[in-house]
């Protein structure tokens, strides 16, 4: 797949993309129970920790640990969650923040009660806040932008009565990507950055509703999905319904294109658009663009399975197995030790001999971020006699750090930032190699209602992003 986590930690700063659930109930739902199974259809977003908060008349009681969901939860632990609004969190992490006490939801008490909150996405200005506190006597207990937000809650809320006021003041303080759930003493609350860069969506089931990252979480319980949180939109959520504010602070939309590309799960609508229908869009454009002489196509499971549908649906060659993916082994982009990922390829993924072996094979993934990884699949496709490999890449080169929630924060890190296209086809021991184009990527979802960041490609920031030295710049497609 061509991924994998560094265990780099720059700026001070956390590099996690998460996923996030909560739930009002007004039906008498077992709401921990539900929140379990729409965290395990998120599992995919996270799988170094997860956690469930519910408030049971004003009291939150929480549970949360390292491993995955159905490792943590059991029916002892479910039962003793019992409440009327529950959130949950699962998490992946780097190196050094791979730490029980940064699992989510985070409980906090203040002034005028306790509230639980779970965050998916990175403020860029964590580090500034952060210190800015503990220079005024805040004391963290972790090393999570979490605790910052956590933290200026608590301060904006002392006097206050008025929640709305709270989190638009916290608003005007935090920069970076994040959607937020939040369980107050009364309700359930959702908040999307004014930029839109992390998803978070509506959905309903009877009288209850509910927010999550993706909606196949809301598949997983039976609701209906309703709408987005619109950029910059707080939600608050009780048996009134549901209060939306429309900040001013909402600003154009920058959806993290990487979320059509790999985060979110095919069978997931966001802002609009399907994601396996943007995924098929991908392939058949990308065949267009790159098209090549084969026997059969594949994709490397499961990011490019998709899109290499879409690529053997618009060339006519045939669509195949070639790869067979070990199904209890977890994603090598989510493991944070070098090591660790290096011996997971070797176990993860297995060639079909009988599917590959004499043949001329397009091998379709969704990236290449350092390289390792595909040229040991590519290797793996030889050593199973297939007579060439063609890779196609059903997104751009990938040439500049994230700082809104993938974990790359350093272009060392990058093979596309200091090598050509031919120099990564070496690399990688391909017969050819093809990526596609900035301008196909964002054609793959003509119904989105969002914009997209594409700064991994281009540099163009949507915002100011710390670069060496702690300075802040503005990136501008350079």
């Amino acid at each position: 797949m061509g991924k994998g986590s560094t265990g780099d930690v720059m700026f001070g700063k956390l590099h996690e993309e998460c996923g996030v659930f909560g739930v009002f109930d007004c039906d008498g739902n077992d709401v921990a129970r539900m929140t379990y199974h729409g965290l395990y259809a998120l599992q995919h977003r996270g799988q170094e920790s997860a956690g469930i908060a519910v408030n049971d008349d004003g009291v939150i009681l929480h549970h949360k640990d390292m491993g995955l969901v159905p490792e943590i939860f059991n029916d002892v632990v479910l039962n003793h969650l019992k409440g009327r609004i529950a959130i949950g969190h699962v998490r992946y992490s780097t190196t050094g923040a791979s730490l029980r006490e940064n699992a989510q939801p985070m409980v906090v008490k203040y002034k005028v009660g306790q509230l639980a909150l779970a965050h998916n996405g990175n403020l860029v200005n964590a580090s500034e806040l952060r210190t800015s506190m503990e220079e005024n006597g805040a004391i963290f207990q972790t090393t999570s932008d979490t605790e910052v937000i956590a933290n200026l809650i608590s301060r904006h809320r002392v006097g206050s009565d008025n929640i709305e006021e709270t989190l638009e003041k916290v608003m005007d303080t935090i920069k970076g990507s994040y959607a937020i759930v939040i369980v107050t003493p009364k309700r359930l609350v959702g908040i999307r950055d004014p930029q839109g860069i992390r998803p978070l969506c509506i959905g309903k089931l009877g009288n209850s509703h509910i927010l999550a990252s993706e909606s196949c979480a809301l598949d997983a319980v039976g609701a209906e999905l309703i709408r987005d949180v619109e950029p910059g939109e707080i939600v608050l959520i009780d048996c009134d319904g549901i209060k939306s504010i429309k900040t001013k602070r909402k600003e154009d939309s920058h959806l993290c294109i990487f979320e059509f590309v790999y985060f979110a799960r095919p069978d997931s609508v966001i802002d609009g658009t399907s994601v396996l229908q943007a995924r098929i869009a991908a392939g058949k454009r990308l065949a267009i663009e790159h098209p090549v002489e084969a026997d059969i196509v594949i994709g490397a499971p499961d990011g490019g399975l998709n899109a290499a549908l879409g690529y053997s649906r618009q060339s006519g060659i045939p669509y195949g197995q070639g790869l067979l993916k070990n199904r209890y082994v977890g994603r090598t982009f989510i493991q944070p030790e070098q090591g660790q990922r290096e011996s997971g390829v070797r176990i993860k993924f297995n060639a079909m001999k009988s599917e590959v072996a004499g043949k001329r094979v397009v091998m379709v993934d969704d990236s290449i971020v350092r390289g390792t990884t595909t040229g040991r699949i590519v290797q793996m496709l030889k050593d199973a006699g297939a007579k060439e490999v063609h890779m196609r890449v059903s997104s751009p080169p990938y040439k500049f750090p994230c700082y809104f929630g993938i974990d790359i924060s350093s272009s060392d890190q990058l093979v596309a930032s200091k090598n050509t296209i031919d120099e990564i086809c070496k690399k990688i021991g391909a017969d050819s190699l093809g990526y596609l184009s900035l301008e196909g990527l964002l054609g793959i979802a003509p119904d989105s209602s969002c914009g997209f960041c594409t700064a991994c490609f281009n540099s163009a920031y949507p915002m100011e992003v710390p670069v060496e030295g702690n300075k802040f710049s503005c990136g501008g497609g350079k």
